[in-house]
């Protein structure tokens, strides 16, 4: 019997069910610890959001007019329920509509509340001007029945150079954060206008991470978590296919859970519950007919069969380093990729000990890990066509103690080369090295055909120079292959989450790690020369010597978190690379 998709049907040997969902023990972990230790609940602290009233030549109404100049993505005291569905009027506390101002003026006026004339909507947009970074206007309305909402024209801006993306992706998010639905009481809309039906997956993403799903902030009693509906209307006045809101349902839902595990802290997601998420996660697509097997290798294991670098980095730690993998195998497919995430769950630096300024904040680390997963999920949920995706989650927590490896230790990866220690905080590429090595090694260690995989994507918050190298809009990207690295620009630009490339040049940097007493050193000798390619470039040594297909590294440093927030980045940029529907060429 075929499962939806292609896939092969499961059996009962081939995947570790979660008796009970991630997201289920997460709660009762919240409760207890909020019972335990009150001092734990405090919430990230939040910059004011500045708004300035303003007169505007307006119709005869006694509206108001709002513009905000500053957009700050909030934090939610309780998790929002966001659904995708077809736009309406329908009454609401606060209706966003987010788009280009010539699209904003030709929408339709089904679609704006029946309380606000068409010349006063026109004279709300007319009021905006978007600038680089977009800008909105709002106006309170009467409700039927009694009470106020407020509308809001989120206009985007009209400048979009080559190297941005169409979608205008994180003007979208500033604007629709700075509306703070999951404030609204009384349910919340948002119209996002779209150039094209293409732009509804991208553009849920980038309204899905102004709703955050983690929070240990103390709530009111009889408190109730805030309903956001999001439609689609396009600029020509068409509508959005079915297809396409599925699509943005598990697009949206992905990029929230991702940022829901960078959010986390490091005493609820250790290594051992980032395994049960990565078990829960394969519970949620067998629940949809999708047969997902998983492996676990975990503590000793891991030493016995020669994950060097991922069981020394994890060693000292209370809970064990863990190889998570999960296949998704299609039995016709026409491509194998693999993902290999970066999963450092929290990284002192190890005895090469980071500040106290330079160490909060890094339950980050493995943001990579956490957005593989989750797009893993929404692409094998949304189907992936005829492909067979694998996810290899490299978990550990870089401790330090008496057990902690050690600069000047030499560690033996999965793919047999040595590695002499120069520093203990370079620990995301010594994971990584085994993580694919893993994927390409031969014999295959992975389900299906045993053929090696076409491509391989790694994924990891790795290097503080690639902030200085592409900021935090660009995640870094090397690649062996012309045509990968094309499609990963391309796919940047389709997903709103974009990319730039770096040198990919393993001659130039080779030296960088040269060890008299080792294969190499992990941390490089001059920290001026493209310490990113350089980092990418050491993992990817560990790529099978036989290994003929395409690799891609990103490098996603400084769009994974932002403002003291997961970001949910990268899991529509890999959905476009799998070109899955509603984000494909």
């Amino acid at each position: 019997q075929k499962t939806p998709g292609g896939g092969k049907p499961c059996a009962a040997s081939t995947i570790r069910r979660a008796v009970v969902p991630a997201d289920t023990l997460v709660i009762i972990s919240r409760l207890l610890l909020l019972l335990a230790a009150p001092r734990l609940a405090a919430g990230l602290l939040q910059p004011p959001s500045h708004r300035a009233r303003i007169p505007i030549a307006a119709p005869s109404s006694l509206l108001s007019l709002t513009r905000s100049f500053s957009h700050r993505t909030p934090s939610a005291a309780m998790s929002a329920v966001l659904s995708f569905e077809s736009p309406s009027a329908a009454p609401v506390e606060k209706l966003v509509v987010v788009g280009r101002k010539d699209s904003l003026l030709k929408i339709s006026s089904s679609l704006i509340p029946p309380a606000v004339p068409a010349d006063l909507w026109a004279a709300l947009v007319d009021s905006v001007s978007p600038g680089d970074f977009g800008a909105s206007a709002s106006t309170a309305y009467a409700l039927e029945g009694g009470g106020m909402g407020t509308l809001v024209a989120a206009v985007l801006p009209e400048a979009c150079s080559r190297h941005n993306s169409p979608l205008r992706g994180h003007a979208i998010t500033s604007l629709v954060g700075a509306a703070d639905l999951a404030s609204v009481k009384r349910g919340a809309s948002v119209i996002a206008v779209i150039e094209d039906e293409a732009h509804a997956g991208p553009a849920a993403c980038a309204i899905a991470r102004t709703l955050p799903l983690f929070s240990m902030k103390s709530r009111t009693p009889g408190s109730v978590a805030a309903a956001v509906s999001v439609g689609f209307a396009t600029s020509t006045g068409g509508t959005v296919s079915d297809s396409a809101y599925r699509s943005s349902t598990h697009a949206a839902g992905g990029t929230r859970r991702a940022a829901r595990l960078v959010d986390m802290p490091p005493e609820i997601l250790t290594t051992t519950a980032f395994v049960e998420e990565a078990k829960a996660a394969a519970g949620r697509l067998e629940a949809l007919g999708r047969c997902v097997q998983v492996e676990i290798i975990r503590g000793d294991e891991l030493k016995a069969r020669g994950y060097g670098g991922l069981y020394n980095v994890g060693r000292c730690a209370q809970e064990p380093p863990a190889l998570a993998v999960l296949s998704y195998v299609h039995e016709e497919a026409e491509q194998t990729v693999c993902l290999v995430g970066k999963g450092i769950v929290y990284d002192t630096g190890g005895l090469a000990l980071k500040s106290k300024d330079g160490m909060p904040g890094m339950k980050a680390d493995m943001g990579g890990a956490a957005a593989l997963l989750s797009a893993f999920e929404a692409a094998v949920s949304i189907g992936v066509g005829k492909k067979t995706v694998h996810v290899v989650l490299c978990l550990a927590e870089n401790a330090i103690g008496s057990a902690a490896f050690r600069n000047d230790d030499i560690l033996r990866f999965l793919s047999g080369k040595t590695c002499e220690i120069n520093n203990t905080d370079a620990e995301g590429r010594l994971v990584l090295a085994d993580g694919v090595a893993h994927c390409t090694a031969v014999p295959s260690l992975l389900p299906g055909t045993g053929a090696p995989p076409d491509l391989v994507i790694d994924m990891a918050t790795l290097t503080g120079a690639q902030l200085i190298a592409t900021g935090k809009k660009f995640a870094g990207v090397i690649s062996n292959s012309d045509e990968v690295e094309a499609a990963a620009v391309a796919a940047g630009k389709r997903s709103g989450e974009l990319v730039h490339p770096l040198p990919y040049a393993p001659e130039f940097f080779r030296a960088e790690f040269k060890s008299k007493v080792a294969d190499m050193k992990n941390s490089v000798k001059d920290r001026a020369n493209a310490q990113t390619s350089c980092a990418a470039n050491f993992i990817g040594e560990n790529l099978n010597e036989a290994y003929e297909g395409g690799w891609l590294h990103v490098d996603m440093a400084g769009p994974a978190f932002i403002e003291d927030r997961g970001t949910g980045w990268g899991v529509a940029f890999v959905l476009a690379m799998l070109n899955v529907d509603g984000f494909g060429k």
